[in-house]
């Protein structure tokens, strides 16, 4: 009984790893944009032309991080709401709420 639960937990964790995989989640920061897919890892990276010219690599630099980490952040939560909704399709009928106990 458990085997084939936690056997059908591997196999939905895989799918939704490789659904999360597929989605585009976008930050920006004064201009400078930041892709990443669900699962945290960043695809893509767009300098505005208008912010290499100037030349001031520090400012670069802290809009990459601002842009960065506020993509993350999305991702992270995708990842969280998708994993709540894996618990949810997970949890046996009848057992009520307890597929919010982890919220």
């Amino acid at each position: 009984m458990f085997g084939d639960l936690f056997g059908k937990m591997e196999e939905s964790q895989a799918a939704m790893k490789k659904q999360l995989a597929s989605l585009t989640i976008e930050g920006e920061a004064g201009g400078v944009k930041v892709t990443a897919n669900g699962n945290r890892e960043i695809t893509g990276i767009d300098l505005p032309k208008d912010i290499l010219a100037s030349g001031d690599k520090e400012q670069i630099e802290d809009l990459l991080i601002v842009a960065i980490n506020r993509t993350l952040k999305l991702a992270a939560d995708k990842e969280a709401e998708e994993g709540q909704n894996l618990l949810q399709r997970m949890t046996p009928p009848g057992l009520g709420d307890l597929g919010n106990l982890f919220k």
